[in-house]
C-alpha cells in the first residue's frame, strides 16, 4: 500500500516483526528515558506476548510502518476493535447512534495506546522525517481502514500538534479534559504547599497526616528495588479495582511479570505496607517530561490512602526527578482540591460514513465549546494563590 511515491504503507500483525531499534527511533525511546513509555516497543510489546492484547481481547494488533528507501521512518500502535472499552476517550454514544440508524460501527481501527488515557505522540516519526512520515502514517491509516471496510479510525490521547495536523487532512478534532499537575519549579513538596490557598494548604497536611497514620509505612521503589513478589501483591490490588471499574481487568497477570523483566526501570511503585503485608499499592510509569499514574488498589480500606498513594507520593517523585508535570489518569474532579488542573485532551476521528461524518462534527463543535467553558470554571476553583482567594480565606 503506498500513501506516497517514495513511502511504503505496511500493516503489521505483531511487533515481534519489528525490529526495536527502528521502532523506538522513531517514538523518541533511545537513550536513558523515553519521553513516553507507553510507546516504546517494549511496553507495546509486553501487551501483545502477555495476551492484554490480541485474540479475545477486542485489540487485534495492526501497527502501522511507514518505510522510504528501506529505512523505517514512521510507526503507530494500530489495532482493530470489536468494542470500545479500554479507550477513555468514549464513543459508546456514537456507536449506538450508528447502529439505531442500521449500521455496524464495529469493528472500527483505534490508533492508541491500550488501557492507557495518557497524551502522547501517536504517529511516531523518525527524528527529520516528521514532514513525510506523519502524513504518510495518516493517509496510509485512513486508507487501511476504507481498504478492510471499518466503519471509522480513531486517533486517541495524540499531541495538540498531532490534533492540528490531523485536521488540517480533514480528520475530525475532539477535545476531551483531565486533570494534570505542574512543577512550577517546586524543590520540595513545602514549595508546592506554600502555592496554595491556607485553606487548601491545611486540608493537604491533614489528609497526609491521616494517610500516614494507617498504622504502616509507605515506600517508593523503582528499577531494581522491585522485586518480583512485589507483584503478587500488586495484582491482587489491580484486581480488585479492575472488577469494580471494568467487570474484569483488562490486564493479565503475565504482563507484570513480563513488566518486571523489561519495564520496571520506567516504573515507581508505591507500596503501603503493614505489619510486613502489602495493603495498597500505586504504579506510575515514568517519562522524559512527565510522571503518569496509572494503576491502583488495596486490600484494606485506610481514610485518605488513596489521595496520599495516588497524588501526593507522585507529586513529591515528579519533584525528586525534575519532572515538569504528573498525568494522573481519566477522570476525577476531586483532583483539582490536591493541585491537579484541567487540562485539554486531544482525539482524532475519521468516519467512512459522510452523513454520520457531518453528525458527529456538528456534536463535536458543542462539546468543545462546552468543554472549554468547563475548563475555564473549573481552573477558577483551583487550590492556588491569588489575591481574591487569600481574602476570602
Amino acid at each position: 500500500m503506498d500513501s506516497d511515491a517514495q513511502i511504503e504503507i505496511r500493516l503489521n500483525p505483531t511487533l515481534r516483526d519489528i525490529p526495536p531499534a527502528a521502532w523506538d527511533a522513531c517514538a523518541r525511546a533511545t537513550g536513558s528515558r523515553p519521553l513516553d513509555p507507553f510507546t516504546t516497543h517494549r511496553f507495546l510489546l509486553a501487551l501483545e506476548e502477555s495476551g492484554s492484547v490480541g485474540p479475545g481481547t477486542g485489540w487485534q494488533p495492526l501497527y502501522l510502518t511507514a518505510h522510504e528507501h528501506g529505512q523505517m521512518i514512521g510507526c503507530a500502535p494500530l489495532y482493530g476493535k470489536s468494542h470500545s472499552q479500554g479507550e477513555y476517550i468514549f464513543d459508546f454514544n456514537w456507536a449506538d447512534a450508528f447502529a439505531r440508524a442500521g449500521g455496524q460501527y464495529y469493528p472500527k481501527f483505534q490508533i492508541a495506546v491500550p488501557f492507557t488515557p495518557a497524551t502522547g505522540r501517536r504517529f511516531l516519526t523518525r527524528e527529520g522525517a516528521e514532514s513525510r512520515a506523519l502524513p504518510a502514517l495518516v493517509q496510509g491509516a485512513i486508507q487501511a481502514a476504507a481498504e478492510n471496510g471499518v466503519s471509522s479510525l480513531h486517533v486517541t490521547f495524540c499531541t495538540e500538534d498531532e490534533a492540528i495536523a490531523g485536521e488540517a487532512m480533514g480528520l475530525l478534532r475532539r477535545t476531551t479534559q483531565q486533570f494534570h499537575w505542574e512543577n512550577r519549579g517546586f524543590q520540595s513538596f513545602e514549595d508546592f504547599l506554600a502555592s496554595l490557598t491556607s485553606r487548601k494548604r491545611k486540608n493537604i497536611r491533614r489528609e497526609r497526616a491521616e494517610a500516614q497514620g494507617f498504622g504502616g509505612t509507605i515506600h517508593r521503589l523503582t528499577g531494581d528495588q522491585i522485586a518480583p513478589h512485589h507483584w503478587d501483591a500488586f495484582w491482587q490490588f489491580y484486581q480488585d479495582t479492575g472488577a469494580r471499574k471494568w467487570g474484569t481487568p483488562y490486564l493479565t497477570r503475565a504482563f507484570f511479570d513480563i513488566a518486571h523483566d523489561t519495564l520496571r526501570d520506567d516504573m515507581i511503585l508505591v507500596l503501603a505496607e503493614r505489619e510486613g503485608r502489602p495493603i495498597a499499592g500505586a504504579l506510575n510509569f515514568i517519562g522524559k517530561e512527565a510522571l503518569f499514574g496509572r494503576y491502583w488498589g488495596c486490600v484494606e480500606d485506610h481514610r485518605c490512602l488513596h489521595f496520599e498513594l495516588c497524588y501526593y507520593q507522585a507529586i513529591e517523585a515528579a519533584i525528586d526527578l525534575g519532572l515538569p508535570r504528573v498525568e494522573a489518569g481519566a477522570q476525577g474532579e476531586h483532583k483539582l482540591a490536591r493541585g491537579y488542573l484541567p487540562t485539554v485532551c486531544h482525539s482524532l476521528h475519521w468516519l467512512a460514513d459522510e452523513g454520520f461524518s457531518d453528525a458527529v462534527a456538528r456534536y463535536l463543535q458543542a462539546e468543545r465549546r462546552a468543554i472549554g467553558e468547563e475548563i475555564d470554571v473549573l481552573t477558577g476553583y483551583g487550590p492556588f494563590k491569588n489575591a481574591t482567594k487569600e481574602e476570602q480565606d
